[in-house]
């Protein structure tokens, strides 16, 4: 035989090899799929990562939340010869996934602190029979010299690490232990290792890579879009009674998650719910491990539980009726915000995220991070990631564009499916003090906050533009029209819409994006949202109103003291007492002279507010 021909021949053996082993393994794991599992086929792209897995390739994962990560690594499992690792970050929450697994007939079980020493020594047994398909282990656990001993001698499949952004040092979820994972691939080479995460956005990605030693591996990012869940964000307003018509009018009976920033406020929320005829438990780590376990056990397996929690709750909740996600405070990052709204609508139907903030949410946030042991770099990341946050809140643009864009992926048109694409916000013309933003950070060269920046804008004179001599550039003074607070606005939406990113590795700079250009270029027109000034929560009266009133007028009237007391920076109550609102919905003064026989009308408030408070009564137009 020829040497041209021999050749041939090897090659067709090894082509009817690979498709032949290919076909095995793919037979093998679609009838896990189907028999243990009970679904027809593969979501994209479940089978190809299942494949990679199988053939002991690694394999780095971002794929949505409820879009079948799970099954990327347990078919694996079930197919591979030995026992799957599955790294965990809440013991809490492995109880859970190990019955489920149970439930399928699957060999599960866990290794963790709250088994006694009995018990941990029968699961270490059966490990070491071969008497495991999956064992779910905390990452601490593997620091331990007794557990990586164990699994030395153990016949292990694979590893699987779960929450894999739990290794980003600058991420919303760092886990120290999660560091030691590194170690995976010197200590137990051969044996494939997959992290999987629904959270990361490109710079975390990139951590999670180098930090795991996942260089090599196959890479499987899937679209971060949840086209079920429609995004809802708006501004405090007697945030109970917002809560309250929300559940009533869109999710009575519903099974959701509310989020709250304090412990307090979780207790006090739901203890008020309760009152209301909702089933509400609070979750954070201040109650006890039993009862959190319990609450957490009530809300997967009862219809209808709402749990009101602090950031606490959710990491792996794998519920899929999980019809709403609230958060009653602004979240840290739009990485925490994306993840906890993730927890909704895992079965693929429709499901709401709905927001409420206030400027009490913007201080409380910035006074923590400020209090907190990290050093000044983490802290500066952390105001920008609040700042994209905010931005994020504030576009009068699809807010799913805008959500998708910060992870990186481009969406094409507008959703059809959030707030701002269902209830357009009011605008403002913003092109040129939005060119006046982009100049400034162009002429400073891409080096500056936005704090300098709006010194520069609004012609400041402090040391650094001295120092820099910002103050000789055409931008310096340029923007004296508007206050601080309207340019941060204006800088946040520029960031949410991608016309400017944050530097992170510059100390927070402001940097320009290709996208900017044609509105740098005047060929660009651009719309802001108008600034809101409800940024204080409206307080319930305590007192019953009257039943004859008119409560369109009584709004509008409490209405028009909140705005006033906005712009005095003083409490609603300090401008009018209820009792003075009352009494001008059954009196309906028409004139100065009325208006000022109401009690509680002096002249000086006579003075100030009567002609504003009057006009509100005429445009109210109360039934008579």
């Amino acid at each position: 035989m020829s040497l041209g021909l021999a050749r041939n021949a090897l090659e067709q053996g090894y082509r009817c090899f690979i498709l032949t082993f290919g076909f095995r393994v793919m037979s093998a794991a679609l009838q896990v799929l189907q028999t243990t599992f009970g679904f027809s086929h593969f979501r994209e792209p479940q089978q190809a990562i299942v494949e990679a897995i199988i053939a002991g390739d690694d394999a780095f994962v971002l794929m949505p939340t409820g879009g079948g990560k799970s099954l990327c690594y347990q078919i694996p499992a079930l197919v591979r010869p030995g026992c799957g690792i599955v790294i965990s970050p809440l013991i809490a929450l492995m109880q859970d996934q190990v019955s489920a697994m149970q439930q399928l007939g699957v060999r599960a079980s866990f290794l963790n602190s709250t088994l006694d020493t009995a018990s941990a020594l029968e699961v270490e047994q059966a490990l070491s029979r071969g008497d495991l398909d999956l064992l779910y282990l905390a990452p601490e656990r593997l620091s331990q010299t007794r557990t990586r001993e164990l699994l030395q001698r153990s016949n292990i499949s694979l590893f699987a690490i779960d929450e894999a952004h739990c290794v980003s040092q600058w991420g919303h979820d760092f886990r120290a232990d999660y560091l030691l994972l590194e170690q995976l691939q010197n200590d137990f080479p051969g044996v494939p290792r997959v992290a999987l995460t629904a959270t990361a956005d490109p710079r975390t990605q990139k951590e999670i890579i180098a930090r795991l030693g996942l260089g090599e591996a196959a890479q499987f990012i899937v679209g971060f879009d949840r086209p079920n869940i429609r995004y809802r964000i708006g501004l405090k307003n007697n945030p109970r009674h917002q809560l309250l018509r929300f559940l009533k009018d869109e999710h009575a009976g519903d099974a959701g998650i509310i989020y709250c920033l304090s412990r307090k406020k979780t207790e006090e929320t739901s203890q008020w719910l309760t009152t209301q005829g909702f089933k509400a438990l609070p979750y954070h780590a201040g109650l006890s491990a039993e009862l959190r376990a319990t609450h957490q056990a009530r809300f997967l397996r009862e219809e209808g539980v709402i749990v009101v929690a602090t950031i606490a709750f959710g990491m792996g909740i794998d519920k899929p009726d999980v019809r709403f996600v609230v958060h009653l405070d602004l979240p840290k990052t739009i990485e925490s915000y994306y993840q906890e709204t993730g927890r909704a609508g895992r079965d693929g139907e429709p499901a709401t995220a709905w927001m409420i903030y206030g400027l009490q949410d913007v201080i409380k946030l910035r006074q923590m991070l400020s209090e907190s042991q990290g050093n000044e770099l983490h802290k500066q990341a952390e105001q920008h990631r609040l700042n994209a946050m905010l931005g994020l809140c504030e576009l009068t643009s699809c807010r799913r564009v805008a959500l998708l864009h910060y992870f990186g992926e481009t969406y094409p048109n507008p959703c059809g499916n959030c707030d701002s694409c269902l209830e357009p916000a009011e605008t403002w013309d913003g092109t040129q003090a939005s060119r006046m933003a982009l100049s400034a950070v162009f002429r400073t060269g891409q080096r500056f906050g936005v704090n300098h920046l709006i010194d520069v804008l609004r012609g400041a004179e402090t040391d650094k533009i001295w120092q820099f001599e910002h103050h000789h550039l055409p931008t310096y003074g340029v923007g004296k029209g508007l206050d601080g607070n309207q340019w941060r606005s204006v800088f946040r939406q520029l960031v949410g819409r991608g016309y400017l990113s944050v530097d992170l590795d510059r100390f927070g700079a402001l940097k320009l994006e290709e996208h900017c250009r044609a509105l740098l270029k005047g060929e660009e027109v651009i719309a802001l949202r108008q600034d809101q000034l409800q940024k204080t929560t409206r307080r319930q009266t305590k007192s019953a109103l009257p039943d004859d009133i008119n409560v369109e007028l009584w709004e509008a009237l409490r209405e028009c003291r909140r705005v006033l007391a906005e712009e005095q920076g003083v409490p609603p109550y300090v401008i009018f007492h209820d009792s003075t609102l009352v009494e001008m919905c059954s009196s309906l003064p028409q004139s100065m002279t009325e208006f000022a026989d109401l009690s509680g009308v002096g002249e000086r408030k006579l003075e100030k507010y009567g002609e504003k408070f009057l006009q509100t009564i005429r445009n109210a137009s109360p039934a008579s």
